[in-house]
């Protein structure tokens, strides 16, 4: 029942990506977003904005810092649900030296 569950859930998860995915602009259209005034605005003003004095830093630090703080959770957060789940269950070791 649980991998029935897992299957129809990855399923969806996977379709609701595609979904996302095909509404993306296409890539090197003169109209994506990252092409327009964005990057210009960085440029000219970074500097006078965040106080940094590399364009970088000030765009990662202060114009993209919370979205750099929710990728380090997300990172924190997979390495804890793998060491959770490659950690040996002390009851497993126990029931398993009965049989040999």
């Amino acid at each position: 029942m649980k991998k029935i569950f897992a299957c129809i859930l990855s399923i969806s998860l996977i379709g609701i990506l595609l979904l996302g995915v095909n509404e993306l602009p296409k890539f090197g259209s003169e109209s994506n977003p990252a092409n327009n005034e964005v990057s210009k605005y960085y440029i000219e003003n970074a500097v006078k904005d965040t106080g940094a004095t590399n364009i970088v830093t000030g765009i990662i630090l202060d114009y993209r810092a919370f979205d750099t703080f929710v990728e380090a959770s997300v990172l924190f957060i997979a390495a804890v649900i793998v060491i959770i789940l490659l950690k040996k269950d002390k009851k497993e070791n126990q029931d398993n030296s009965y049989i040999e």
